[in-house]
Order: structure tokens, then sequence, then C-alpha cells
């Protein structure tokens, strides 16, 4: 008898927009939601049935935050595996420094403000974004993998 390999999959994205003269990220404080998780983190979401990976970070960002964004660089994948069911999430992490338009102050995601790397760093985050980081910062760091279960989410391996 064969496994079945069917899986659910959810596809997310995440984007660090950045400023290098002046060494700031632009940083949401997530408003945390029943389903979500909340803190400093980036602008990102889901990716619409049909709708290719790079348009939707895109939309996201500006639907988050009023820019455009252009010159997106994919910066990793992270791989939540559900341990008691079929279901993955895979959450697809690109950058930028190439960003136009008028930056809104909220949305219903939460405030959006320009914050110093380096204070962002030392900040508390939303969980797992030192992980995250280590992705976003590091080009030989693409991959983080972690079980997700009914008590909580498993610490991220980095691959």
């Amino acid at each position: 008898m064969s496994k079945d390999r069917t899986v659910k999959a959810t596809f997310l994205n995440m984007c660090m927009i950045y400023d290098e003269e002046r060494n700031m990220v632009l940083v949401q404080d997530k408003i945390k939601d029943e389903d979500e998780w909340g803190g400093y983190t980036f602008p990102g979401g889901h990716i619409e049935n049909g709708e290719s990976f790079i348009d939707s970070v895109i939309r996201e960002v500006k639907e988050e935050t009023g820019l455009d964004i252009s010159d997106i660089k994919p910066c990793g994948l992270v791989d939540w595996y559900h341990e008691e069911k079929p279901e993955r999430w895979l959450v697809f992490l690109y950058k930028t420094c190439a960003y136009g338009g008028k930056l809104i102050e909220s949305s219903s995601e939460g405030k959006i403000f320009w914050m110093d790397l380096n204070e962002f760093m030392a900040s508390t985050k939303a969980p797992n974004m030192d992980t995250y980081m280590k992705m976003f910062l590091d080009d030989n760091i693409n991959e983080a993998y972690a079980i997700w279960n009914k008590n909580g989410n498993s610490e991220l391996v980095l691959n």
C-alpha cells in the first residue's frame, strides 16, 4: 500500500525593505489576532491562488505600507511542517532597497515605521524573527525548518 503524499500547503511571503545609506529597515508593529502572531516584523502575507510569488509580495507591501517595491531579491524559505496533520506553511522571504511612493503610518496589520537595523536587531521582535533575520542578512543561509503542533511551535532549524 502506498503512502498518501497529499499535503495542504499555505504559501506566504515577507519582505525586508531597507535603506542601506541610513542603515534602516521598514518595520511593522503587527497587531496580534487570534490566528496570527504579533510584534515587530516586516510586511507580508498570503500568496493568492493564481498569483505569482513576486506579484504577491509587491501587492502585500503596497497594501500594508503604501510603498511600491522593485528589484526584489529572494532570501530564503521558512518551512513549517505540522506534526499531527498533513499540512505545511511555506514562507518565502524577500528583500529590497528599491522602493518609492508615500509611506502610510499604519494599516489594519499595525503601525509602519523606519527603525535603525541595529535597534531592530536588539528589540523584542515577533516570534522567530531572529532566525528569519539570519536569512535576510546572510546570503549563505537560505532555509529554515520547524515542526509545529498543538503545543506550540518548535524552534526553527537553519539549513
